[in-house]
């Protein structure tokens, strides 16, 4: 079966987004004072061929805490569909 994976990247909410307070601050420069407090993460999408959904799930998993998020800024999320 082939499994598409939707994950979602994001910094900790512990620590400071450069990214994310840049934009805040152009927004508020280009006259959009009602939003604020932006955070600036990565959206990934993968597809995994596996005999189920527990094991694709295993794998991105692995694929997160291994590659694709760095733990120690980043907090992961992500879901899984029959693609």
């Amino acid at each position: 079966m082939k499994f598409k994976a939707s994950i979602n990247i994001m910094p900790l909410e512990a620590l400071l987004d450069p990214q994310g307070k840049a934009v805040s601050q152009s927004m508020d420069n280009l006259g959009i004072t009602e939003v604020s407090n932006v955070r600036i993460g990565k959206h990934i999408t993968l597809f995994v061929d596996s005999n189920d959904e527990k094991s694709a799930g295993e794998a991105v998993e692995k694929a997160c805490t291994k590659l694709l998020c760095n733990q120690i800024m980043e907090s992961f999320k992500f879901t899984l569909e029959e693609a």
